[in-house]
């Protein structure tokens, strides 16, 4: 079984150990938690490609003990040229979920970790060079990495879909078919880009030569961004949401991410006052909390320039008061609503002096819009998918318009002192299975890993699959699957660790200065630390 991981001088955690290892190395050579991030950031959009790259979004929760928390929004927006006329002439009702025309939003990862790293310098005093942050990326671009578990299932599951995309079978296939696990998996072009970065600075992603570069790999892919879409896009520095519970005060982004859904949810389950975890009752609260969090969202969140609700508003004790009211604690609401989905990578970081980071990255589905830019080896995200070209639409596109993100990091300050960033992966399972990770360790005082490794569920869509009930780890009692059933949940039963439960991560900083960390026994990650 693993153990929570204890250290005092630093620790990172990601679904991959040497992101992990990556980010641990910075901080044995004196950085701060930004750059350890920077650098396994980097490293796990090469040896966890089909997850999360260069060529998606990314936000960050920073938190420096004694400084309000601070976050940082890298979404990027829809092209200039990108409106609903557009798939219209193409002879389309709805946005493609894959191909050149699903990859219609500016990447914004590497605007946020330029804005992260801007941070750092002026107020942590960050002095890391740029190409020492993205050496083991490139290295492990250039020299290759064993292909996972994971890398090999989702390809062989997504080969059929993919196989004609732009670039696809010659950058993930090997002789036409999925790579085998332990297979070296080199990505030159990338690592051309990375070391283009690393000499450059990451403004040349967007207004450098390389910007020129990605343009015109865009172009000839068929994508509709520009230059001048890649130009406008910068990383922006927002006042995270937050909600006070018993025990303490959590954050979490606010729109265009379902942050507020993470936090709604876990000032609800507060209020239940459920008296144990992993019972017929603690399901059934998270399930029902979960279920009115994302009427919610899913009236309201979009991009906040679009939005007429003020998410401020939904976190307060009369909003808390109606709907704990409106849960019944022996039978299921009605459900589904509109399902999402999504496809990420969560990452942590502490360093000695207690300065916190919760970030986490994603091309939205597995492998984004499948299309692979010849010449900088960047694989671009589909998060434009979810754009509806139904006009007056919640998530309505529009040219410069941002996309709704299932993609949320969260932090917690506890009352006795504790720092707390956590998050994982998996669509709509995101802020579920980020109550999950909360209440257990926080609210029941289950050990950390405990509290990661334990059975989880998810009600609603992830990984691109189109099913809104509740499935289930086949690990949970039996009377406790039998009760939920009875109450009228629509419960699907999946195996043991199953990886649509998503691939999630906490750490722990005390007042002392002890560290702890967990790590998802689903993915390939481990906890580094010193």
């Amino acid at each position: 079984m693993l153990q929570t991981a204890r250290a005092t001088r630093g620790m990172v955690v990601a679904p991959h150990h040497l992101a992990a290892q990556a980010g641990l190395r910075v901080l044995r050579e004196g950085g701060n938690a930004i750059e350890a991030m920077v650098a396994a950031a980097a490293t796990i959009a090469v040896v966890y490609p089909h997850m999360n790259g260069l060529g998606g979004d990314c936000f960050w929760l920073i938190a420096a003990p004694g400084d309000a928390p601070v976050g940082i929004d890298a979404c990027g927006p829809a092209g200039r040229a990108v409106d609903a006329a557009l798939y219209a002439r193409e002879g389309l009702d709805a946005v493609p979920s894959r191909g050149p025309l699903a990859a219609n939003t500016v990447a914004g990862a590497v605007s946020g970790w330029q804005s992260a790293l801007a941070l750092s310098a002026a107020r942590w005093g960050g002095r890391m060079p740029l190409d020492r942050l993205l050496e083991d990326a490139v290295f492990y671009a250039r020299h290759g990495v064993p292909v996972t578990r994971s890398q090999h299932a989702n390809t062989l599951a997504k080969r059929a879909e993919l196989i004609d995309l732009p670039g696809f079978a010659e950058g993930f296939l090997i002789d036409g078919e999925a790579p085998p696990v332990g297979a070296l998996f080199k990505q030159p072009a990338l690592a051309g880009t990375l070391e283009r970065l690393a000499s450059a600075g990451l403004d040349d992603f967007y207004r450098g030569e390389l910007a020129a570069a990605v343009a015109a790999d865009l172009g000839r892919a068929g994508s509709p961004l520009t230059r001048d879409d890649l130009a406008g896009q910068r990383g922006l520095e927002v006042v995270p949401l937050k909600a006070d519970l018993r025990c303490g005060t959590v954050y979490n982004l606010p729109p265009p991410t379902q942050g507020l859904a993470s936090l709604l949810i876990l000032g609800l389950f507060d209020r239940l006052g459920v008296a144990e975890a992993d019972g017929f009752a603690y399901l059934h609260g998270l399930v029902e909390a979960t279920k009115r969090a994302f009427l919610v969202r899913d009236r309201h969140v979009t991009d906040p320039a679009y939005m007429e609700a003020d998410p401020e508003n939904f976190l307060t004790e009369i909003w808390f008061a109606e709907n704990v009211a409106a849960i019944d604690g022996a039978r299921a609401a009605a459900w589904p609503a509109a399902p999402g989905g999504g496809d990420t990578v969560w990452l942590g970081a502490i360093d000695g002096e207690g300065r916190a980071v919760s970030f986490i990255q994603s091309l939205y589905w597995e492998f984004g819009s499948g299309v692979l830019l010849r010449d900088t080896g960047i694989l671009w995200q589909n998060r434009g998918s979810s754009f509806q070209l139904a006009e007056g639409a919640r998530n309505a596109l529009k040219p410069g318009r941002k996309p709704f993100h299932t993609i949320q990091p969260a932090l917690a300050r506890l009352s006795d002192g504790r720092v707390m960033p956590y998050g994982t992966m998996g669509g709509e399972g995101q802020p579920q299975t980020q109550a999950a990770i909360f209440t257990r360790h926080v609210l029941f005082g289950q050990e950390l890993q405990a509290a990661v490794t334990a059975p989880r569920w998810l009600l609603g869509r992830t990984w691109g699959t189109p099913k809104t009930n509740l499935r289930i780890e086949d690990r949970f009692a039996p009377e406790t699957v039998d009760a939920l059933r009875d109450a009228g949940h629509d419960v699907e039963l999946v195996g043991p660790f199953d990886e649509i439960m998503g691939h999630a991560g906490a750490l722990v900083r005390h007042p002392s200065g002890l560290i702890e960390g967990a790590a998802d026994p689903r993915g390939d990650g481990v906890v580094a630390a010193f």
